[in-house]
């Protein structure tokens, strides 16, 4: 490969780093305004983010109790 091939494929390179350089702050910039969005959720809710896995964990414990209620309600004689 002589050296204007050698340049061209480099050029070349160089514009496909630059493409995906751009989608990769073109997508970070996505992700961070999606985070604020969250953020701005969670601060609706009173719920701050590092309080998030507490807050899911009390939620799945309390759906899982409700159901339960639920099935314990449910008149078994009639249905089985």
């Amino acid at each position: 490969m002589n050296y204007e091939d050698r340049l061209n494929e480099l050029k070349k390179d160089l514009d496909k780093a630059k493409s995906l350089k751009y989608q990769a702050e073109a997508r970070l910039e996505q992700l961070e305004k999606q985070e604020k969005e969250i953020v701005a959720e969670l601060d609706k809710l009173n719920i701050r983010p590092e309080d998030l896995e507490n807050e899911i964990e009390k939620l799945s414990t309390e759906i899982e109790d409700l159901f339960n209620e639920a099935n314990n309600n449910l008149p078994k004689d009639l249905i089985g």
